[in-house]
């Protein structure tokens, strides 16, 4: 099911390719493939709905108004749509709107239900059954990789409501993040991406308007594995780093002077270096904001849990993510019992 999927929307992608490179190739023989798609892409991107105006994705369009794309807007939480509604953002009240304003729709939530919710569920993005107004949809949701997977499935068998040049049915794309809420806001956060090549490079552009690097990680929920990866991996370097400055303290060491050690050692790593998790020690960083707009405990846990149910499925044992995310659990309890 999933291969003829992948062939079905392929073999759209290529044909819509073609059929601009052949229209390019009549004014400039010179152009590479890669313009020809950039080509297409440009007059295909003129409206783009986002739902979920979070931490991250509120920044996110903020982002995209900026770079001067027609932004729709929703969000279940009415003061987040008036702020960009007071901004001049067209805000609408279901996702299933959204999508009837959009040529693309970006969503940015908070779990696999709520994106399952947004894309299937009454009033969602495929209430309208098998036709739908957008032909590009992007989750940059942190999700399992089995969802992102069974909702690319799903899409690649509507078809599009009016003709799209010669794409006749939507595609979707797994382009979740990473950078948290600071590189929202500058601009440069990386998109992990997964789904059609073809669609990836036409995105492109627009991944660039709200973040510095884009990779594309293959086949359909691959970019949802490449994240999940990578928070596992930052999980488990912050807890160190965290422990280990710690102990540094505990020994005498402040903990600016053993940052400067470890960011000159072999010690260097993102939570040392760009969100060192002591108060005082990087300016800028949540530590240092009493840990506003930080990445919350919960949030973790939720993508390490992610993690290990991703391993249990395919029997993979990971000891140190089970770890982790014991750790985390127990610090989310005592956070929550503090406030």
């Amino acid at each position: 099911m999933m291969s003829m999927a992948i062939c079905r929307v392929r073999a759209a992608l290529l044909s819509l390719s073609n059929h601009k490179s052949s229209l390019i190739s009549s004014s400039s023989s010179s152009s590479s493939s890669s313009s020809s798609i950039r080509s297409f892409s440009s007059s295909q991107f003129e409206s783009v709905g986002f739902i979920g105006l979070g931490n991250m994705g509120s920044r996110m369009v903020t982002n995209l108004v900026k770079a001067g794309y027609n932004v729709t807007v929703h969000d279940i939480n009415c003061n987040a749509m008036k702020k960009f509604s007071d901004m001049g953002v067209p805000t609408k009240e279901t996702p299933f709107e959204v999508a009837e304003a959009s040529d693309v729709v970006i969503t940015m939530l908070p779990s696999s239900s709520h994106v399952f919710d947004v894309f299937t569920g009454p009033k969602g993005l495929l209430q309208g059954g098998n036709l739908l107004r957008p032909w590009l949809l992007i989750d940059s949701s942190t999700i399992d990789p089995q969802t992102s997977r069974k909702l690319s499935v799903t899409v690649s068998k509507c078809n599009l409501k009016g003709k799209k040049d010669n794409l006749v049915i939507p595609v979707m794309l797994d382009a979740p993040v990473s950078g948290g809420v600071l590189a929202a806001e500058a601009g440069t956060l990386t998109f992990m991406v997964g789904g059609s090549e073809e669609a990836f490079l036409a995105a492109k552009p627009l991944f660039l308007s709200m973040g510095k690097n884009t990779i594309y990680c293959g086949k359909a929920g691959n970019g949802s594995a490449a994240k999940i990866c990578n928070n596992l991996a930052m999980a488990i370097s912050m807890l160190g780093v965290s422990e280990a400055l710690a102990l540094g303290q505990s020994l005498g060491i402040s903990a600016s002077t053993l940052t400067k050690v470890f960011n000159s050692s072999s010690a260097r790593c993102w939570s040392s270096d760009s969100y060192n998790p002591v108060p005082g020690v990087m300016e800028g960083a949540p530590s240092s904001r009493n840990y506003d707009g930080g990445f919350a405990s919960k949030l973790m846990a939720k993508d390490l849990n992610l993690a290990a149910e991703s391993a249990k499925d395919i029997g993979k044992k990971c000891p140190l993510t089970s770890h982790a995310l014991e750790m985390l659990v127990l610090t989310s309890c005592l956070l929550k019992k503090i406030n």
